[in-house]
């Protein structure tokens, strides 16, 4: 812990940023580019889920995982498993985003892998998933001795913030890739399709500011597993 105020003020905003964020990505997906599909004729509709699950499922629910420690007042047994299972399906889900944009090159006859986003993403989720077996073996089961989980959490909770912080930074990449894409096919630089994606991408990384906030900041109840020993 570094700051010397309480965290549930951040995690609040955080909270209503993930909200805005998933309301903005929703209006984007649907209403701009036409839905969402995982088969269809039209394969952007298949594009269309990759920056959803990955706002969403990767950088939100992984960002609520983090939190947990310092947003719910309960006991240190639970919020361990809440936070294990948040971090889980954040990673699956992030797996199955990073497969629809294959998938949607695979199909559209696109290069994959021909782009910073996409070599920072596939790092990401790389480490990610290392991260999540590194702390289920060492915090959850079979679980480390006292002396090792000591050694280990700060390292943790390093790592954690780093790939986090990387999440973010890639996926306003990502919007500007994308937006990129678009404006030079027509759409309109100032259009309100443009202002929307740029509005995504700042309250994703505003949510990203926040939830590091929030990890600097004091639980509602400290203890010897929460994020507070940084």
């Amino acid at each position: 812990m570094v700051l010397g105020v309480r965290a549930i003020p951040f995690t609040f905003v955080a909270h209503v940023l993930a909200i805005l964020g998933l309301v903005f990505v929703l209006v984007w997906t649907l209403h701009f580019r036409g839905g969402l599909a995982w088969e269809a004729t039209d394969k952007s509709l298949i594009f269309n889920l990759h920056p959803l699950l990955m706002l969403v499922g990767f950088i939100i629910i992984g960002g609520e995982a983090i939190i947990s420690y310092k947003s719910l007042p309960l006991r240190k047994d639970v919020k361990k498993l809440i936070h294990l299972v948040l971090h889980a399906i954040a990673l699956a889900l992030g797996i199955l985003g990073i497969y629809t944009a294959f998938k949607y090159h695979n199909e559209s006859g696109i290069a994959n892998l021909y782009s910073l986003h996409s070599w920072l993403g596939i790092g990401i989720i790389v480490i990610y998933g290392i991260q999540w077996i590194y702390g289920f073996l060492v915090f959850f089961y079979p679980g480390g001795t006292p002396e090792i989980r000591s050694v280990c959490i700060p390292w943790h909770v390093v790592i954690g913030l780093t790939v986090f912080t990387l999440a973010v930074g890639n996926a306003a990449i990502g919007f500007l890739e994308k937006l990129t894409f678009l404006e030079n096919t027509g759409l309109a630089k100032y259009g309100s399709e443009a202002l929307l994606v740029n509005f995504t991408a700042v309250i994703t990384i505003l949510y990203g500011a926040f939830v590091i906030l929030s990890v600097l900041s004091q639980s509602p109840t400290e203890d010897e597993n929460s994020y507070s020993p940084i």
